[in-house]
């Protein structure tokens, strides 16, 4: 349904970091990055697995809490996923495991970027 989303952070640099960091066990890498000098105002860049579909930039950082969760493959790279954003600064916002109140299989991990954003890996298969 979506192509991409994207969104302001406070701090470019150290988000940037943040979700290289963390999207590495789940495949999601830096695609691309835009400068200000291309863009006329803002800087960008793109993570994802074959085109870039998570965007942050600078600019005027979201007000409350966004949510944004990541299909994987398997309840490892969930674990992974959560192992790797704590060790990147993230705090956690609900640990590695089953959430059957969402469907018997959903198996998620949640934690918050360095703005406060939900971010979520979750695995929906059954084993």
């Amino acid at each position: 349904m979506l192509d991409h989303i994207g969104f302001a952070v406070s701090d470019y640099a150290a988000s940037k970091a943040f979700y290289e960091k963390a999207f590495e066990p789940i495949g999601i890498t830096l695609l691309m990055e835009v400068g200000a000098e291309a863009t006329g105002g803002e800087s960008h860049c793109g993570f994802g697995r074959q085109f870039p579909e998570f965007w942050i930039g600078t600019g005027k950082p979201l007000a409350g809490c966004l949510h944004v969760a990541f299909t994987v493959d398997t309840r490892a790279e969930v674990d992974a996923f959560h192992r790797a954003a704590i060790a990147a600064g993230g705090r956690d916002n609900g640990a590695p495991g089953l959430r059957p109140q969402y469907h018997p299989s959903y198996y998620g991990a949640f934690i918050l970027d360095p703005d406060g954003h939900n971010i979520e890996a979750v695995c929906h298969k059954a084993t």
